[in-house]
C-alpha cells in the first residue's frame, strides 16, 4: 500500500494532510507538488494538454494541487494504476486501472506526458522489481517525478520508529509480530509479517541515482537532514 493510501485511510482519525493547510505534512507535499506542477505546465505549453500517469496514486493525493488542477481541469487527464482498481469520484479527470507498476508489459504501446509516483517504489518488492518500476517510469513518458523516503533519514516513516530500517530483517519481522508499529497493528502471522517487511524497503540516494540515471536528484530536508529523495526528468 502506498503512503498516499495510508494517509487517506487515517483521515477518519486525524486531520487530512492533503487538505489541512496548517499541517506539516501539507507543507511538505505542497513543496513537492511545485515540482510536479512545473512538469505539467511544461506539457501544457508543448501540447496544450497533459496526460499524466500516476503509479500507485490516489485521487485524494491530487487535492494538494487542487487550485492548479481546477484551473486546468479541461486540459488534464490523470490515469492511476494500482494493484487493485481504485474507486474514482471525478471520472472526467481520473481514470483508474488495475495493474502492476513493476510489470515489464505495463501499458505497452501507450505514452503519457508525465509519469508521477509518490512514495511507491519502496513498496514494489525486491531490487529487480524496483529496476523494472524505474524502467517503466522512463519508458512511459519523457517527463517524470518520483519521490521516496530516504534510507539514511533516521526516522522510518512507515513503522514510525527511529532507526527501524537499520535493524536486521529477522528483527524487524519479530518486532511487528510483537507490538503495533506505525501504520500497522500487531501481526501474528509470520508470513504476513515477512511480506510487509519485504514490501517496505527504503532506498538510498545512491540507489535512486542508479535507478534514475537520467534524472536530476534532489532532497526534501527536515532539520537539516535529507528526509526524502526526489528524481525529476524534465
Amino acid at each position: 500500500m502506498s503512503d498516499d493510501k495510508r494517509a487517506a485511510a487515517e483521515d477518519t482519525k486525524t486531520r487530512n494532510p492533503y487538505t489541512d493547510r496548517t499541517s506539516m505534512e501539507f507543507n511538505f507535499r505542497a513543496r513537492r507538488f511545485a515540482k510536479v506542477q512545473a512538469l505539467i505546465e511544461d506539457a501544457l505549453k508543448e501540447r496544450g494538454e497533459a496526460r499524466i500517469l500516476d503509479l500507485g496514486g490516489t485521487e485524494t493525493y491530487w487535492l494538494i494541487g487542487e487550485d492548479f488542477i481546477n484551473r486546468n481541469k479541461h486540459r488534464i487527464k490523470i490515469t492511476m494504476v494500482n494493484l487493485e482498481q481504485e474507486p474514482v469520484r471525478d471520472t472526467a479527470l481520473f481514470t483508474s486501472l488495475a495493474g502492476d507498476a513493476a510489470s515489464p508489459d505495463l501499458l505497452a504501446g501507450q505514452e503519457f506526458d508525465v509519469v508521477h509516483s509518490n512514495s511507491v517504489i519502496e513498496h514494489v518488492g525486491d531490487w529487480n522489481r524496483m529496476i523494472q518500476f524505474a524502467e517503466n517510469t522512463r519508458r512511459l513518458a519523457k517527463r517524470y517525478y518520483v519521490q521516496t523516503p530516504n534510507y539514511w533519514f533516521p526516522y522510518e516513516p512507515h513503522f514510525r520508529t527511529p532507526g527501524f530500517q537499520y535493524l536486521p530483517e529477522s528483527v524487524r519481522i519479530a518486532l511487528i509480530q510483537r507490538v503495533p508499529l506505525g501504520f500497522f497493528k500487531r501481526i501474528d502471522n509470520y508470513e504476513e509479517a515477512r511480506d510487509i517487511i519485504k514490501h517496505h524497503s527504503i532506498i538510498s540516494t545512491r540507489q535512486m541515482r542508479f535507478l534514475f540515471k537520467d534524472a536530476v536528484i534532489t532532497h526534501e530536508k527536515m532539520m537539516g537532514l535529507n528526509k526524502s529523495i526526489i528524481a525529476v526528468r524534465a
